[in-house]
């Protein structure tokens, strides 16, 4: 918080500073005569009748009154990484768009509109790196008549937390109505540490390059295994894990420098035996050897047990993607 010489806590942002990142200190209520305060950092993405709206680095909107301000400044971008390979939030959402490519996609401006017949959420909804070309709410009127015709749910996917991020983009959808339906945090770290973890069962392992029927029932997610094989190979270089019985799997997409995993599962019956682990361990060995040094991950944030895998891997948060859908 700004202090002043006086030791004085002094509020030295505006309604001019929308779109930048903040960090302010409010009275949140008052306990027998002495005030209680919460500070809040994140995107200021509104000021309006006297109302600011902070978005945090989660998502997490926060309305502050202004006449509760005791403090105010902003602030430099959160750094998008404490440890681990050094990326940008453009460089990672477009090696992520490669590694989960849609059937089909369209242009808008610096946006693309991505439609895979409805399997998973990521192959279907907007990746909005830049300005659609046309003012926003024309952009939305394509967007959802575009996946109307496809008989599909408009999804617009928008990022928090990190340098370049689309807070200012999310607030918009969310003034008009849009609904933020999942959240999942997209982490890096270095890939020769997973590739040398303790993993006895990684010997077991067996890689390939398409995914058999055993592979796509312990998957789960599939209703049409012929269009999920169809996406699923799909990447610059893609390899499936699986140990015997299906008792656990993963995905890897080898792109450059970077190894994105993807769908790792366990069956239920063999939790915690470090089954997931060993699968990572033999798609990072494998990716190790094509050259690439650095690895990625998408985890929804209502999932504990894989949070605590990937720290334990040394996988740290880079930023947080939510998909929002048109409001019906």
């Amino acid at each position: 918080m700004e202090i002043t010489a006086g030791g004085l806590l002094e509020v030295r942002i505006t309604p001019a500073d929308v779109g930048k990142r903040v960090s302010v200190r409010r009275v949140e209520a008052v306990v027998s005569g002495s005030p209680e305060f919460t500070d809040t950092v994140g995107v200021l993405t509104s000021w309006d009748q006297g109302v600011l709206l902070i978005t945090k680095k989660d998502g997490q909107s926060v309305r502050i009154s202004e006449s509760s301000l005791v403090a105010g400044k902003i602030v430099p971008a959160a750094p998008a990484r404490r440890r681990g390979p050094a990326a940008s939030f453009e460089e990672l959402s477009r090696v992520a768009a490669r590694a989960w490519q849609p059937l089909e996609s369209e242009p808008l401006g610096d946006w693309t509109l991505r439609a895979a017949a409805g399997f998973t959420r990521r192959a279907n909804s907007v990746l909005p790196l830049g300005d659609p070309g046309i003012p926003l709410d024309d952009a939305l009127a394509r967007v959802t008549s575009w996946y109307a015709r496809r008989s599909l749910p408009a999804y617009v996917q928008v990022a928090t937390g990190a340098a370049g991020t689309q807070e200012m983009l999310g607030a918009e959808l969310e003034r008009r109505g849009w609904v933020n339906e999942v959240s999942a945090e997209v982490r890096i770290g270095a890939l020769a540490p997973v590739g040398d973890v303790d993993a006895p069962a990684a010997e077991a392992v067996r890689l390939t390059r398409v995914p058999d029927e055993e592979w796509l029932g312990r998957y789960g997610k599939v209703s049409d295994p012929d269009l999920a094989r169809r996406m699923l190979v799909e990447g610059p270089s893609v390899w499936f894990a699986a140990l015997p019985g299906g008792r656990a799997i993963g995905r890897c997409v080898v792109d450059g420098r970077w190894a994105g995993f993807a769908a790792v599962t366990v069956d239920p019956a063999h939790r915690r035996e470090g089954l997931a682990t060993a699968v990572m361990a033999a798609l990072a060995r494998r990716a190790l050897e094509e050259g690439a040094s650095a690895a990625w991950l998408q985890v929804e944030t209502d999932n504990p047990g894989a949070l605590t895998l990937y720290d334990g891997l040394g996988f740290a948060l880079h930023h947080t993607y939510h998909h929002y859908r048109a409001a019906s």
